[in-house]
């Protein structure tokens, strides 16, 4: 009998390229790589591996029902930094949606955060509304899109995800400072900060295809390790051999960067900071691995071949 197939989207990106490797090394499903360019450099990389890469938009809904058709399952994941519009982002989801089902595909994982407003609403003054309806956009954003998949009647397991150990080697990796030493400034005071891997959410994903009906409905939140950044700091010591200091700025300060996103990336941390059992707790690496033994600690991710930012 042939092996049901996955379709995944977004797979050439951080989350569905985890995914599809996930899949392709555990042997048991056949992977279907969506992509809006299947001649890119990652999308022939995927294919070399044994992925079958077709095109798929999410802006093209009969194009994304053509993707699916015949797929068992699909791995869906938004990419709200390409436009940061929630309502793009949603008319998205909306396309995916009408093309899992006309595809009639049995089971989805959808890739999705928390709704922060529960904890922080709009007209709490500790933390800046933006875009007039939103206190982490792309978070908020996606916890509405949760209920499309419920009112459509979707099969869905939905995968709360959470901070990429990828982000410590890029946007948020340690600095050196005007003396030359490297200094690690995330702004979450003693707070711990839940982390993954982009390739073990790809793991996750396989464990719960693997599950299959046990696990529609039910919503898993995921994380590799918690730890502080002081703890953070001191693994990243170890790893490049030098100290690193952590030295927090506040939540202010980070959104006055400035760059593409910093309000909301700050206003992220903060939730993460000042909501840290709130998000932490569901997310406990020990029952995580329970589903998937191969979830990596933030020591193992580095040990694989960490290395600072060019700029650092």
């Amino acid at each position: 009998m042939a092996n049901k197939t996955i379709a995944v989207v977004g797979a050439t990106g951080a989350q569905g390229s985890g995914v599809v490797r996930a899949i392709l090394a555990g042997g048991d499903f056949t992977v279907r790589a969506l992509t809006r360019d299947v001649n890119s450099a990652k999308a022939r990389e995927l294919a070399a591996l044994g992925a079958d890469v077709v095109a798929g938009d999410y802006s093209s809904p009969d194009g994304l029902a053509e993707a699916f058709a015949g797929a068992d399952g699909a791995y869906l994941v938004t990419d709200f930094w390409t436009h940061m519009d929630p309502a793009k982002e949603q008319a998205y989801v909306r396309n995916l949606i009408a093309a899992v089902q006309k595809a009639g595909v049995s089971h989805v994982v959808w890739s999705t955060l928390e709704d922060t407003r529960e904890l922080i609403p709009l007209d709490d003054p500790r933390m800046p509304t933006l875009l007039g309806r939103y206190k982490v956009p792309h978070f908020d954003a996606k916890a509405e899109a949760d209920e499309f998949f419920r009112e459509a009647g979707v099969p869905t397991t939905f995968l709360r995800t959470t901070f990429y150990y990828e982000n410590l080697a890029g946007a948020l990796a340690p600095a050196r400072d005007a003396e030359g030493g490297l200094v690690l400034t995330i702004p979450m005071g003693d707070a711990p900060l839940a982390g993954i891997a982009a390739a073990d959410i790809g793991r996750v994903a396989l464990s719960i295809f693997r599950r299959g009906d046990e696990y529609i409905g039910r919503t898993v939140s995921i994380a590799g390790d918690v730890l502080t950044g002081k703890e953070i700091a001191e693994a990243l010591s170890d790893t490049l051999g030098e100290p690193v200091e952590y030295r927090p700025v506040t939540h202010d300060q980070f959104r006055a960067f400035g760059f593409p996103g910093a309000d909301e990336f700050g206003n992220m941390l903060q939730y993460y900071t000042e909501f840290a059992d709130e998000f932490t707790t569901p997310r406990d690496p020990s029952r995580v691995r329970d589903l998937t033994p191969e979830v990596q600690s933030l020591r193992e991710w580095l040990a694989t071949g960490y290395h600072l930012p060019a700029t650092a």
